[in-house]
């Protein structure tokens, strides 16, 4: 079981941190909190062994990026900043120490760079990167000019952080490693609690109670928004205001203090009437579809006008909604084949995505190519999991990634496989990367939709699959690549 411990949030400033080093700066997380440095002014260093997305607007901002892990990338440093990814091990962590650098875990970065902020923080097991965005966007929306740092990128605006001028901070709070418990937050929001990250926790109980002693952090003044439709965040409720805490709740549930009714979702997006305190708030429409992206709008909107913005700004920044890349992203379309990618991998929140890409599908078939996320995670959900990707036509499934755990014989992707119930001939394993696209060009057909989903990694097989159906069509056609006038080679999407 994982007890990792944190320093509690402190009067420590990122001015205080001076040059700061982040070891695997291209994680959504690291790279978000090093832009967010880079956007206050601040000397940012980092190093990734892998090229990602992030990286070039990271160098873009001043950063410098080292694509190697070695003790010459900590000279000058003054502060190094890890993730629980990291272990601690590891050569710069090592040379850090070695050194007498501060060392911070990712949490305690971002809680120096909250310090004199109201800080509205996002927890939950499911829907908190969206949620996170959906706050930022109403905030924005209002004029007041958050800072964020999200798991995620807002589509189209393409970052995940932001030092905006108002006093305002929103978070996305991880619970996956206890570091939550070191954020104050003036307001606290919990989607929903269920059973993951069990190798922290141990058991639902550990884990609902961890969730309890975070929203008790919650500043006297603030106030905690939980999800009356959810059986944890219901339990939560009760328990928070039993000790006369300021709680208000959200959900289709009649006793809910934002009551959301006529919830209508198709593949256009989603509405649903709202109502708090018995005021009616008229129509709430999302551009992106789901019954639970409607629920997590929901806390944002009660979370709006408990702080005392114009609910108007919550309809407009909403109505505008353009989603979060890796959260129901659409990748692009290809010898008439619809490619999604959704970082969903629990089977709870792998279910609801997979319900709403069956809306979108319509006629169509729906392939899956998933990739696990932890071996403990898929062995002891594997049940669950299974069930949720029975939801597809065709399943495409990838080796669990794991970085850190040693998978026992039988263990893993050849265990979920055959738990999946699917007829033989519509699931295959890949034994590579590189087989995936390859089955997917095999078993795709003009309107299917195809997702790829799981573990960060698979965000990065989008373009790989549109290249392949690509070169399908241009197969079946008889002609060579498409090529744009520079020369080179074009791809669909």
């Amino acid at each position: 079981m994982n007890t990792a411990q944190f320093t509690p949030a402190g009067t420590l400033t990122a001015e205080d941190l001076g040059r700061i080093h982040l070891i695997g700066v291209g994680g959504v997380g690291m790279s978000g909190l090093a832009r967010l440095f880079l956007t206050r002014g601040l000397p940012v260093s980092g190093s990734e062994l892998r090229e990602w997305p992030s990286l070039a607007g990271l160098r873009a901002l001043g950063g410098t990026i080292h694509s190697t892990h070695e003790p010459a990338n900590l000279d000058g440093v003054d502060t190094v900043v890890y993730s629980s990814a990291i272990p601690q091990d590891h050569l710069e962590m090592v040379e850090a120490r070695r050194r007498g650098l501060r060392v911070l875990h990712r949490s305690e970065a971002l809680a120096a760079a909250m310090t004199g902020r109201r800080t509205v923080a996002v927890a939950g097991t499911h829907g908190k990167t969206t949620t996170t965005s959906m706050v930022t966007m109403v905030l924005q929306q209002a004029g007041v000019d958050p800072s964020f740092v999200i798991g995620g990128e807002i589509s189209e605006v393409g970052s995940g952080a932001h030092h905006g001028t108002g006093e305002h901070f929103v978070v996305e709070a991880d619970e996956s490693d206890r570091s939550f418990l070191i954020y104050r937050p003036y307001v606290s929001v919990i989607t929903n609690i269920e059973a993951d990250h069990l190798n922290t926790y141990g058991d639902l109980a550990t884990l609902e109670a961890a969730f309890a002693e975070f929203a008790r952090l919650t500043d006297p003044d603030g106030f905690i928004v939980t999800c009356a439709d959810d059986p944890g965040g219901r339990r939560l409720a009760e328990t928070l205001r039993a000790e006369g805490r300021r709680v208000h709740t959200y959900g289709e549930a009649p006793d809910a203090d934002l009551r959301l009714s006529e919830i209508v979702s198709s593949a256009q997006g989603v509405r649903y009437l709202a109502e708090v305190d018995g005021r009616s708030l008229g129509e709430i429409r999302l551009p992106v579809p789901g019954r639970h992206m409607g629920l997590n709008s929901a806390s944002a909107v009660l979370t709006a006008y408990l702080l005392g913005l114009p609910v108007e700004a919550a309809e407009a920044a909403l109505g505008s909604f353009p989603g979060v890349r890796r959260r129901f992203e659409r990748k692009g379309v290809a010898d008439g084949v619809l490619v999604y990618d959704e970082y969903a991998y629990h089977p709870t929140s792998m279910t609801l995505a997979l319900q709403t890409l069956r809306e979108v599908a319509g006629a169509g078939r729906l392939i899956v190519v998933f990739q696990p996320y932890r071996l403990y995670r898929t062995r002891d959900l594997q049940a669950e999991i299974a069930a949720a990707l029975g939801i597809a036509d065709e399943l495409v499934l990838l080796e669990v990634f794991g970085p850190g755990e040693l998978r026992q014989p039988g263990e893993g992707s050849a265990a979920l496989i055959e738990a999946v119930p699917l007829p033989a001939d519509r699931k295959v394993f890949a034994d590579s990367w590189d087989d995936a696209p390859v089955e997917v060009a095999r078993r795709a057909r003009s309107g299917d939709v195809v997702v790829t989903m799981g573990a960060p990694p698979i965000s990065l097989m989008g373009d790989q699959l549109l290249d392949a159906l690509s070169a399908r069509a241009r197969d079946a056609a008889g002609v060579g690549p498409a090529v744009d006038p520079d020369g080179s080679a074009a791809t669909t999407g």
